[in-house]
């Protein structure tokens, strides 16, 4: 057995997003100015976005390897992870300069834990091994737990983070069981290695101890991304927390539970034992998630509700493979390929209409009710018009084609996997969505009642700005989905 030495060239991301965290906690330590705070914190954000772009460039790396299973791997599929997180963390701190400005939470503990949380998305997106996996996890999702009850003076926001505190240990006190398991019956910890042993040992397959650690593992990864029946604590999170930590939230957390129930089922798990449970919590998750946000009137809880049922569409792809004949590699990727593109469509176009719900509010405000929006497009024409993009790319249809694509790409692949009747519950759950979609659209552009919320919008230039690069974004990739397919696939 040999050990290599430690690459810091590979770790260069995260060295970037760490050091970021220390120089926002020093500035504000040393100067106490919350626009200075706040300014290192982007550029912080926006030097980690480009270094890890520039190590995805050039070629794959490892560190921490005995021989040739490395802890930490970072290549094409870890920059993209490493930039999205790293641009989300730049966009929320550009929607929340209302929140700051009014004084309702400390702009330097802010700032703090929002890079801090970066950090751990970083490193996520390189993790080789379970351990690695799991603290990168909790690294992204502790600072949350503050970020949600930071907000002064409100009780629903510090009822949310008790709720999302409390529910996560949960959560990843049954990953870590399930990891435990795991190294029981395989004795192994590294990604790789579990695959390669659980695909030339199939009577391990048969343990119940082996069943029963893949399942925990698995559910209590399905927590992250809000997967029924572990999305309770969501809506409510959601709503009592103060938008732009909302929409970090519905973007990078979820993103962060994504890229690591795919990295455990595309590389460490066999999909006879996987593909039957997230098959279930797909459709269940899909369903339960349409059908709640008909009837939701607040305008983060049906967002909330909305990031549910787009969690099943994610899954989906996973859950076809070991109901198909889709048990090899290529077909793995193609099905990571399926969900990640997915999960890059939809974290674009929620942050989108994050930005789009802040900017129409007051500064501060929560999100209100949907009669709160109702006409704000007449009133503010552009600022509607990103919002309306965006619930239309999250429906599916034209001309927010980057939504559209994105069921294309979900489809198609649950159809060459041969799991069509998968592909119908999606079909008929997205035709459902477009109810609660377009129902919020069209109240945008409805005759006002009256004078409302929405005429007085006090986000800022810094929300406007966020939405308008998400829209951009948003009409590019959609005209050419295959520069996020490529980099998905690589």
């Amino acid at each position: 057995m040999s050990v290599q030495s430690v690459d810091h060239v590979a770790l260069l991301p995260a060295y970037l997003a760490a050091a970021t965290a220390v120089l926002v906690l020093v500035t504000d330590l040393m100067l106490a100015r919350p626009g200075l705070t706040r300014a290192v914190a982007g550029l912080g954000a926006l030097a980690t976005a480009a270094g890890a772009a520039l190590m995805g460039a050039g070629g794959e790396r490892g560190t921490f390897c005995v021989e040739a299973d490395c802890s930490y791997v970072f290549g094409g599929r870890a920059a993209l992870v490493g930039a999205l997180f790293a641009l989300l963390t730049l966009a929320v701190l550009g929607l929340s300069g209302g929140h700051l400005r009014a004084g309702r939470a400390p702009a330097g503990e802010y700032c703090f834990l929002l890079t801090c949380a970066m950090t751990g998305g970083v490193v996520l997106g390189a993790a080789g091994d379970l351990i690695t996996l799991i603290v990168a996890l909790e690294t992204l999702t502790l600072p949350l737990y503050v970020l949600v009850g930071l907000r002064r003076g409100s009780l629903a926001s510090a009822e949310a983070a008790i709720t999302f505190f409390v529910v996560s240990v949960v959560a990843t006190t049954v990953s870590l069981l399930g990891a435990a398991l795991l190294y029981a019956v395989t004795g192994e910890l590294h990604l790789g290695r579990l695959g390669t042993l659980l695909a030339e040992r199939p009577d391990l397959h048969d343990l119940p101890l082996t069943a029963a650690a893949a399942t925990l593992l698995l559910l209590g990864l399905a927590f992250k991304v809000a997967a029924v029946p572990f999305h309770a604590w969501a809506p409510a999170t959601y709503d009592g927390a103060p938008l732009p930590v909302a929409a970090y939230l519905s973007t990078a957390s979820k993103l962060g539970g994504v890229v690591a129930l795919l990295a455990v089922v595309t590389a460490a798990l066999p999909a006879d034992l996987t593909g039957p449970v997230l098959a279930l919590l797909a459709v269940l998750t899909m369903t339960v998630g349409n059908l709640v946000a008909l009837r939701q009137r607040r305008t983060v809880r049906l967002l909330a509700w909305s990031s549910v049922a787009q969690a099943g569409y994610i899954l989906a792809p996973l859950g076809a493979l070991a109901l198909t004949a889709g048990r090899t590699g290529e077909a793995r990727a193609g099905a990571y390929a399926a969900a990640l593109a997915y999960a890059v469509f939809f974290v674009l176009l929620e942050l989108a209409a994050f930005a789009g719900v802040t900017a129409l509010r007051p500064a501060d405000a929560d999100g209100g009710t949907l009669d709160d929006l109702r006409g704000a497009a007449r009133r503010h024409p552009w600022l509607g018009a990103g919002l309306g993009l965006a619930l239309i790319g999250l429906a599916g249809l034209p001309p927010g084609l980057a939504g559209l694509f994105a069921k294309v790409t979900v489809v198609r692949s649950l159809l060459d996997g041969g799991a069509g009747w998968l592909a119908l519950v999606v079909a008929v759950n997205a035709v459902i969505g477009l109810a609660y979609y377009l129902r919020l659209t069209a109240r945008l552009y409805a005759p006002p009642a009256g004078a409302g919320a929405a005429s007085a919008p006090g986000a800022g230039r810094g929300a406007a700005a966020v939405l308008v690069v998400a829209s951009v974004v948003a009409v590019v990739v959609g005209f050419a989905p295959q520069l996020v397919l490529d980099l998905a696939a690589r």
